[in-house]
């Protein structure tokens, strides 16, 4: 039993790894193609309350400004997502689908007129939400734990990205994205542990 689980757990970690490894190097190969294409994937982020830039809710989450905004990304998104998908892939994709989709909906809505937001700091904020609360939302030890250290160690960074004085940054996928997150962690809560199973 304890073999099985032991297993269950590592396997899980590994899966969750390759995926956080995958989407941020995918994240670097589309900024590469960005970059040798001229920037003509820029035109994927979002134009706020423009009907026509709807398709590009999703698409803007995976696309950035330069290769320093992709960095700046990576190192949170990778650790925060491995974190949030520890918890199970479908569970972690649904959490996931909801932060990008509620997210670029956000900025579409109310962003400033006339400019473009791209980028995966709207899902990172999200996942540091989701972090956050779920632990207590479903009262699992481990899970507080996780969100303290979270808070811990980008707390004062998401504070400061949630900030309206920021210049060409976007504040509003931030508070968006995060607003989202905790959502998500109630939205898709698990039974608390030792809960018992009742059938109906």
């Amino acid at each position: 039993m304890g073999t099985d689980l032991e297993w269950s757990t590592g396997a899980r970690a590994k899966a969750a790894a390759k995926l956080m490894t995958g989407w941020v190097a995918l994240l670097w190969l589309l900024e590469v193609v960005d970059s040798v294409s001229g920037h003509a994937l820029d035109s994927l982020g979002i134009v706020p309350r423009e009907p026509s830039e709807l398709i590009d809710v999703v698409p803007a989450a995976f696309i950035h400004f330069g290769f320093g905004h992709v960095a700046a990304n990576s190192v949170p998104l990778l650790v925060m997502g491995f974190l949030a998908a520890l918890g199970g892939l479908r569970r972690f994709a649904a959490v996931c689908a909801l932060v990008i989709v509620a997210d670029g909906l956000g900025v579409w809505l109310i962003s400033p007129a006339h400019t473009n937001t791209a980028g995966a700091s709207g899902l990172i904020f999200g996942l540091f939400g989701f972090l956050l609360v779920s632990g207590f939302v479903e009262r699992r030890p481990l899970g507080v734990l996780v969100g303290l250290l979270v808070g811990a160690v980008w707390g004062g960074s998401m504070l400061l990205g949630l900030a309206p004085t920021q210049t060409h940054v976007s504040w509003q996928a931030h508070l968006v994205g995060l607003v989202a997150g905790v959502a998500a962690a109630f939205l898709f809560r698990r039974p608390p542990a030792g809960a018992p199973a009742v059938r109906a």
